[in-house]
């Protein structure tokens, strides 16, 4: 039996069904950036933290909406447990910054003969905080963290991941939206990039349409793209050179988009064809360790329960103990929102609870070594009854969108 949904239309065809997907997407307000600077702020006074410094980039973006891109100079925030906020840049940089504010803040600008880093504690030494822990940003480049330490005299620096973390790792329903949202538009692209499929036509081709399908729906493109076909899908991140399709090939397609700076990911595997008996039982196998996986997601439990029960369910499937090949190389799933991947991770020996809000990915792929792999994944989110799925899993191998 072939495959119910792939193959069948021209790129033109497949792109005339797709249409703009963004209307009533979720707005980051205001007042959202300063419920998140609040709530980390309210987590240095429980801690005894003394300072929190936000580096450029996505957390800087997620507690103050500012976007600015991580360089070799110092440009981030600096939250205190008593509610101020106030801003480092480079001088030649203010004006913009003052465009691009949304909460209010002093900016303490440095030239470029001058030490950042001097100056972040000089303005923290101002504000009376002289001694106890000054957290940083877990994303900031050693060379700071260095020079920092270099300057921070009674200060003992600590990684800032426990606040930044505390916050990010539960979504709020806007964040939520966005993602369920982005996984519906990456959802369509796959329907569509499934429908052009046919023999001879190459990965480097369906990676371009994936590309304009991602801009069909309404996002910038594509944030990635992973097409692998035939053994090159044994590869969990694919392989340098470009591949061929051809009939009986599993074909292998993991890409995703971003809205309003919250990710998709999205991976689905199905045959060009008719699948062996092989494929038919390492897809069951892939699809059961996915349920498995899901099913072990009660809100209380330890994050690594959910990989300890995907790799059981493989075991039970005759497949490899641990990491052992064939089997699952790699961890169950990682959390996701402004980051592709961010904290928690579904991996073994991860003992932080699933809570309300955590978003996570669910692709327990099956690698069988010289000969192709399986990846389904999905990614569900826990509610406050337990987990939710943003996109309905992979139906069946021979039709996995249950056309």
């Amino acid at each position: 039996m072939s495959t119910k949904g792939i193959g069948g239309s021209t790129p033109e065809q497949a792109l005339a069904r797709l249409s703009d997907m963004t209307a009533g997407a979720a707005q980051i307000e205001l007042a959202d950036y300063q419920a998140r600077i609040a709530k980390a702020q309210a987590y240095l006074r429980a801690n005894g933290i003394a300072a929190l410094y936000i580096n450029s980039g996505t957390n800087l973006s997620y507690f103050t909406g500012i976007k600015w891109g991580v360089s070799e100079r110092l440009m981030g925030a600096v939250l205190l447990p008593t509610g101020e906020i106030y801003y480092l840049s480079p001088a030649f940089e203010i004006d913009t910054i003052k465009q691009r504010l949304l909460v209010d803040g002093a900016i303490l600008g440095w030239h470029e003969h001058e030490s950042p880093y001097a100056l972040l504690i000089e303005s923290l030494n101002e504000r009376g905080i002289s001694s106890g822990k000054l957290a940083l940003d877990e994303s900031t480049q050693f060379f700071m963290v260095d020079g920092i330490q270099q300057q921070a005299g009674k200060l003992t620096v600590v990684n800032g991941f426990n606040v930044t973390a505390h916050c990010r790792m539960h979504k709020q329903p806007k964040e939520t939206a966005l993602i369920k949202q982005a996984m519906q538009m990456t959802l369509e692209v796959h329907k569509a990039a499934a429908s052009i499929l046919h023999e001879g036509i190459t990965t480097a081709e369906v990676e371009a349409f994936i590309e304009q399908a991602h801009r069909k729906v309404g996002a910038s493109g594509s944030y990635f793209c992973i097409v692998l076909f035939g053994k090159a899908t044994s590869y969990p991140h694919g392989v340098e050179y470009v591949q061929t399709l051809k009939a009986g090939d599993m074909v292998l397609i993991d890409t995703g988009c971003k809205l309003k700076g919250y990710h998709s990911d999205i991976t689905r595997s199905y045959v060009f064809g008719d699948a062996t008996d092989e494929q038919r039982l390492i897809w069951q196998a892939e699809k059961n360790a996915q349920l498995a996986a899901f099913a072990a997601a009660k809100l209380g439990a330890p994050c690594g329960s959910v990989d300890d029960a995907a790799r059981a369910s493989l075991q039970a499937d005759g497949l490899g103990a641990d990491y052992d090949l064939p089997g699952l190389p790699h961890r169950t799933g990682h959390g996701l929102g402004m980051d592709i991947h961010e904290a928690p991770y579904l991996v073994r020996g991860n003992q932080i609870p699933l809570q309300t809000g955590m978003v996570f990915s669910n692709e327990p792929m099956i690698v069988v070594p010289e000969a192709f792999g399986v990846r389904l994944e999905d990614h569900f989110y826990m509610s406050q009854t337990g987990p939710e799925w943003f996109t309905e899993p992979s139906h069946s191998i021979d039709n996995p969108f249950a056309l």
